[in-house]
């Protein structure tokens, strides 16, 4: 972004002397100083946009108190898909920035696969216009492989044309971690063409010589970290580790034991994926900041990790401190423990309703995007198969699924679900138009007794995946999709029992964030009347198609072991 003009300058250096009165003056706090770990009382004058005085006694054109309450640095969720929380980027900053996320980075990969670079430069339109600053790294792998079907293919000259748009950052999560380790010629022009600015980093379980192969093509942060154990080697190796908790994947626990004031320089906080119903019912990143501390971890450490180190990960030189000469980007919070926003200014801006009203609206794109064939009972039938049947094992909580393998019963020539071992179908249809593919497989572990449930909202490639126990269901399910243009459905007994339309590319809401939250209350009602047991169902169906995440997936080509990167029969 560009720098201050002379006289913003001028006007910053005389309000912080205070040779004139500030322009907003918080008075009576204390500020939490992340450089020492202490709370400071006194005064913090604004100038603009800008941070100009602190610890010391100011005067103000608008004089705001907050007697009893502290003052810590706007959160920044460092890996995120605004797409995942199901509503478009301008509803995103209405719903998350009241609880103090001032910045995000996000990889717009979703929309990017469906649509190319119509989806990103709706992303670049939309980040200049909201009130939470929105950043964008550039989608590294469209389509993320070779065994999927994307709906677009984004080859680096595709993404130079970016790379100079004021809101971007780099280039985003760099999730084929073979194809580096092996040398891949797309993957190589990618890292060539970025090598000196940032490289985000996706590479779960990734350890050893491997690890260091990856590492040397010079990629600096990584969000996929399961264990301490994992994160204690990328840290060591340099990399910057952004602790995730999102719907499904929820590493936060996980990680506690490096969340530590002498490794803090080295973490950051990621949401990756979290909808709107959670966000309401649990929180943002204010949620992993109080969950952190309530299980130990110094309160310096995790406001280090949400703000300035953060800042200092993606080269966002400019923010993360309460201090003089940084962005006022601030959030008004009734104690460290509890975290919970009373006040919030973006930029300067006290964030209310009327704040938002100043945004311009930009265009939805790709309202037409399911070009799905129409699917029946019969497609999702599987012969019989001598032996045991690959069957993807779910981990409540997480994105990896197990690889399993079980003798199947049967009913004629056709294979069945098996509930005693909560054994049920899942597929995968191909819904870009571009060749009508169609595979079936068995996924253990959703505790669905009866019905289906069906999303376009399948990473990477965002095809059709569906889950039931009812061939009838599935394909009533899967068809329902292409009728309201993407989303999520529930069919129980040949009636579709819920539903969200999705029709931004088959990702997103055009509806305003608080009725899709509300309708998310009513869709998971009805995939709990299903017998699941999954707390988030529709993002845990979201990832069975992610053949880039260990160990089983199915993809619209067939079932993928990931650990050999390669289709199963």
């Amino acid at each position: 972004m560009k720098g201050a003009t002379m006289s913003q300058l001028e006007r910053r250096i005389d309000q912080g002397t205070g040779r004139e009165p500030a322009d907003i003056v918080l008075k009576g706090g204390r500020f939490f100083d992340l450089v020492t770990g202490d709370l400071v009382e006194g005064d913090i004058a604004i100038c603009g946009d800008t941070v100009v005085g602190t610890c010391g006694d100011y005067e103000g054109r608008e004089e705001i108190d907050i007697s009893g309450k502290i003052v810590v640095p706007g959160f920044i969720d460092t890996h995120l898909h605004i797409e995942s929380s199901l509503v478009t980027p301008h509803e995103f900053d209405r719903c998350v920035l009241p609880y103090g996320v001032t910045t995000v980075i996000c990889d717009p990969h979703e929309i990017a696969n469906v649509l190319g670079t119509e989806g990103i430069q709706y992303f670049l339109d939309s980040a200049l216009e909201t009130i939470m600053d929105i950043r964008v790294q550039l989608s590294s792998c469209v389509p993320a492989t070779h065994l999927e079907t994307s709906g677009a293919d984004l080859p680096i000259e595709r993404l130079l044309p970016f790379r100079d748009h004021p809101k971007v950052i780099g280039l985003a999560e760099f999730m084929n971690f073979p194809g580096v380790i092996h040398k891949d010629p797309i993957c190589m022009a990618k890292l060539e063409a970025f090598q000196g600015g940032h490289i985000d980093g996706h590479a779960p379980l990734l350890r050893g010589r491997d690890l260091n192969g990856y590492l040397a093509a010079g990629i600096r942060t990584e969000h996929e970290c399961t264990t301490a154990q994992e994160a204690l080697e990328k840290i060591r190796k340099g990399m910057h580790i952004l602790v995730r908790e999102g719907s499904v994947s929820k590493d936060l626990h996980a990680l506690i034991p490096v969340i530590t004031e002498r490794l803090s320089p080295y973490l950051a906080l990621c949401t990756d994926d979290r909808n709107p119903l959670d966000i309401a019912e649990e929180g943002h990143l204010d949620y992993m900041i109080r969950t952190a501390i309530a299980h130990g971890v110094e309160p310096l450490a995790v406001y280090r990790a949400a703000s300035i180190s953060a800042a200092r990960a993606f080269g966002l030189r400019d923010r993360g401190l309460v201090a003089p000469g940084y962005r006022a980007d601030l959030v008004v919070i009734d104690s460290l423990e509890s975290c919970k926003a009373q006040t919030v200014f973006a930029a300067g801006r006290k964030v209310d309703d009327s704040l938002f009203a100043t945004r311009k609206p930009v265009d939805p794109v790709g309202l037409d995007s399911v070009k799905a064939r129409i699917v029946k009972a019969a497609d999702f039938s599987v012969p019989v198969s001598e032996g045991e049947v690959p069957v993807m094992g779910v981990l409540p909580g997480k994105i990896i699924t197990e690889y399993r393998r079980y003798r199947m019963p049967s009913s004629g020539n056709q294979t069945t679900v098996d509930l005693d071992r909560d054994i049920i179908k899942v597929a995968v249809i191909e819904r870009h138009g571009k060749n009508g593919n169609h595979a079936n497989g068995f996924v253990q572990g959703f505790g669905l007794k009866k019905g289906a449930i069906a999303s376009t909202v399948g990473h990477d490639s965002h095809n059709i995946c569906v889950v039931g126990v009812s061939e009838d269901d599935m394909a009533i399910a899967a068809n329902r999709l292409s009728d309201i243009k993407g989303g999520f459905v529930v069919v129980e007994d040949g009636k579709v029992t819920g539903e969200i339309p999705l029709p931004v590319a088959g990702l997103m809401s055009l509806e305003p964030f608080e009725s899709v939250r509300d309708t998310l209350h009513e869709l998971r009602k009805a995939a709990y009347a299903l017998g699941t047991t999954l707390q988030e169902p529709f993002l845990q169906v979201a990832f069975l198609p992610l053949p880039v995440i260990p160990h089983l997936k199915i993809s619209d080509k067939g079932m993928v072991d990931v650990d050999k990167f390669m289709l199963i029969g």
